[in-house]
């Protein structure tokens, strides 16, 4: 049994079945010549190929390619991520952290037109692939950069990740105590993570690392979704 998602976190069809050509590189795992989507420049070879994918209620083409986080098809954590999320608010900054080639970016770009969204990532082909499929969807509103790149200044007021749990547990608390302090007040993170990959314990660390980063414990965690092996973490900021 699933639990239910609750309040404003209730499905919404951003996306359906995955579409394409074959399964690509399974969640996490290294791409057939060794690379990791987490690796800054991939060696395998760029060869690119189109994918069609729902996204945000509609059916488009996007690009992608070997070297990045699942390239053949729509992964089911981020599938089960943009059913859960509520509405990204209209306006502001948001970010997709570990954007791949932007199944999430592209749906917050889809969804909130006058916002700015921050596509971030440190797979400069990922980059590449996500300017590339927010020209080809005329989204000009996407900046896909590594996260230096981002300005010390920009508080997002949502930030929604399918976290690459693979990179190592440091690496991963590194950068989540990074993003999620930067959280303007009043904004949520929605983080989707695989239950067998440490879904809870995260949840529980997340709670007491943030609770320490940030003064007054004015950050909460909660599960707000469980589907298909997969946890939704919300972290809201007051």
């Amino acid at each position: 049994m699933h639990d239910a998602p609750t309040g404003a976190d209730r499905p919404r069809d951003r996306s359906g079945p995955p579409a394409g050509d074959g399964p690509g590189t399974a969640p996490g795992h290294a791409d057939a010549v060794g690379d990791h989507y987490f690796t800054a420049r991939p060696a395998s070879a760029d060869e690119r190929r189109l994918l069609a994918v729902r996204l945000a209620g509609q059916e488009v083409t996007v690009e992608t390619a070997g070297g990045v986080f699942s390239p053949g098809r729509l992964d089911l954590g981020t599938e089960v991520l943009l059913r859960t999320v509520p509405e990204p608010p209209a306006s502001g900054d948001l970010l997709d952290l570990g954007c791949g080639w932007g199944p999430v970016a592209l749906t917050l770009a889809l969804e909130s037109p006058s916002a700015t969204v921050w596509a971030v990532d440190v797979n400069e082909r990922a980059l590449d692939l996500v300017r590339r499929n927010a020209a080809r969807l005329g989204l000009g509103t996407v900046r896909a950069v590594t996260p230096d790149e981002v300005p010390a200044d920009v508080r997002p007021v949502a930030l929604w990740s399918n976290p690459p749990i693979r990179v190592g547990k440091e690496a991963l608390h590194a950068m989540l105590l990074t993003w999620l302090p930067r959280l303007a007040a009043g904004a949520q993170a929605h983080l989707v993570v695989q239950r067998n990959l440490g879904a809870d314990s995260l949840q529980r660390w997340l709670a007491d690392a943030l609770a320490d980063a940030v003064p007054g414990s004015e950050m909460s965690v909660e599960r707000t979704a469980s589907a298909k092996g997969f946890r939704v973490l919300r972290v809201s900021r007051r």
